[in-house]
């Protein structure tokens, strides 16, 4: 196993494949923590709408006061300058036992809330977890590269100085030794270009993760089997199941969603028509006492609480008869929203089901084109060691020697490209049959 480190100005060092990678950014993204705190608020809305469905609502209150001008005192009924005291309790309760069953569907509303939120947070992990891939393989493709180009400035400084030799001993002209001076310029700078792209590569890698730049980075150059190919058995197989799985991606399910809340959004509209009906009952109870006057003895705190005490049950009916036509316009605006949510489900199943057949057809596509890459790359490695060893025979020219070392450099590229554009796209198919592994 290769391993690819980076240095940094600090001494501790961690190694990661690329799931470790995707699991160290999905534990510390951004993103990822404000979609779990949305989570928790649809929680939080969810439990509120069934405390709200199923239970009254309860308030207690309590006061205490003294009067000190004209008062009506409570045993005579009759007015009084004497100051007083006053000190009072109560307890009411109140449910709403029919509102169009407003709480019923909001409690319907805030379910689909809750798990439109996760499937949010899946997609936004989906998201983070693909960049991650796509950074990492980027990673992967410039080290491939700076190897390959790495090996090709050793031969050709080893070429150099055989071209050196043989034009000492008269065997080579000037211009073939300027020939392999310049390729060996040239493949210096290309080297330096790669380093430059695979420290970039690199910085986006980590800018992903949020790594710590305090801690070394050290990342395992494994190439998984399906950067090599797999069988077509295998592929149609995934492809199935992707196709079946069109209605489980994230977009369908949030748009799904959608339609399903504005539907009961209009639902709920049409019954605010009707009456509302909620019980309400309660009990208060006083205290009271004349500390100015003279020889008043008030009867004991607890026995004027029982005595005091008064307990009510209330049943309130709630008719609407005219509101400036407001219930009417907020019907209207439902139903606009119903063929808006109608409207994006339709157009978000038709991207789903092109999304999903697209990724098939690259991952096909991008088979084809490690096949044919691959072949063309062992082709160019086949002739370029041909070439060096007529090079060094002196049986070719440094120019027809450059040109044959040009094409075998581009050839490896390609095909490193090939070979890691087909994992992402084999990774991005199983990804869409996975969906349905879950269910």
């Amino acid at each position: 196993m290769t391993v690819l480190s980076f240095t940094a100005h600090a001494q501790d060092t961690v190694r990661m494949t690329l799931r470790e990678c995707m699991s160290y950014a999905l534990a510390h993204s951004a993103e990822v923590r404000l979609q779990q705190a949305d989570c928790r608020d649809a929680q939080i809305s969810r439990r509120e709408a069934i405390l709200r469905a199923f239970t009254p609502t309860v308030s207690g209150d309590a006061y205490a006061y003294s009067n000190f001008g004209r008062s009506i005192d409570p045993e005579t009924n009759t007015y009084s300058t004497v100051t007083s005291f006053h000190n009072g309790y109560g307890l009411s309760a109140g449910i709403t036992l029919f509102n169009g069953f407003q709480a019923v569907n909001n409690l319907k509303i805030t379910k689909i809330a809750e798990q439109s939120g996760l499937t949010k947070q899946q997609q936004v992990e989906d998201r983070l977890c693909l960049a991650v891939m796509e950074a990492y393989c980027n990673v992967l493709y410039y080290t491939e590269l700076s190897n390959a180009i790495r090996a090709q400035v050793n031969t050709a400084e080893k070429a150099m100085l055989f071209a050196q030799r043989q034009y000492e001993l008269g065997q080579k002209s000037y211009s073939d030794v300027l020939h392999t001076k310049a390729e060996l310029s040239d493949r210096e700078y290309q080297l330096t270009v790669c380093s430059n792209h695979l420290n970039d590569a690199y910085i986006t890698l980590t800018d992903i993760m949020l790594y710590d730049n305090q801690k070394v980075l050290n990342i395992d150059m494994e190439w998984p089997d399906s950067m090599f190919g797999a069988t077509s058995s295998g592929n149609e197989d995934e492809a199935a199941r992707a196709m079946q799985a069109v209605t489980r991606l994230p977009r369908v399910i949030i748009a799904n969603g959608e339609y399903e809340t504005a539907r009961i959004a209009l639902r709920t509209a049409k019954w605010r028509l009707l009456p509302s009906l909620s019980l309400y009952g309660g009990w208060s109870s006083t205290y009271f006492t004349y500390p100015g006057k003279t020889g008043y003895v008030p009867a004991p705190y607890w026995r004027q609480i029982a005595d005091n005490g008064g307990e009510y049950v209330q049943l309130s009916l709630n008719i609407p008869i005219y509101d400036r036509f407001s219930r009417q316009s907020e019907i209207a605006r439902r139903r606009n929203e119903l063929d808006r949510a109608e409207a994006r489900r339709e157009q978000a199943q038709h991207e789903a089901d092109a999304e999903v057949r697209r990724a098939i057809a690259d991952r096909d596509g991008a088979a084809e084109a490690l096949r044919q890459a691959q072949q063309h790359a062992a082709l160019q490695q086949e002739l370029y060691a041909l070439s060096t060893k007529q090079f060094e025979q002196g049986l070719t020219s440094a120019v027809e020697y450059q040109t044959v070392a040009d094409n075998h450099l581009n050839a490896t590229a390609e095909y490193l490209h090939a070979r890691l554009t087909y994992f992402v796209k084999c990774e991005v198919v199983r990804y869409y049959a996975r969906l349905i592994n879950e269910e």
